[in-house]
């Protein structure tokens, strides 16, 4: 018996129907999260207010491409969908 057939032999039957791509997934998703219990217990020493507005201009960012380019996540739609109508969106700047 091969060395390829005597491992494939010993993974069971319902995780041989589950994609690869699945496992690449959840591999990521595990390192993530590993990454992100790394970087928070760093900044666990860092000042406080200096961490808040560092956050908060991720978050401005982040939400201003949302309402600039219309590509939010669905969840944030009803959100960016109000904030369009005071902020300026990429299809209704008009070039002079």
């Amino acid at each position: 018996m091969s060395f390829a057939a005597l491992q494939f032999a010993s993974v069971p039957a319902g995780v041989r129907q589950i994609p690869n791509q699945f496992w690449m997934w959840v591999a990521a998703g595990v390192v993530g999260i590993i990454l992100l219990v790394v970087i928070l217990r760093k900044l666990a020493g860092v000042n406080k207010l200096l961490l808040i507005g560092i956050v908060l201009f991720v978050c401005t960012i982040i939400g201003f491409n949302w309402i600039y380019e219309r590509n939010e996540p669905v969840w944030a739609t009803p959100t960016v969908n109000w904030l369009a109508g005071f902020f300026p969106s990429k299809g209704t700047i008009k070039k002079f």
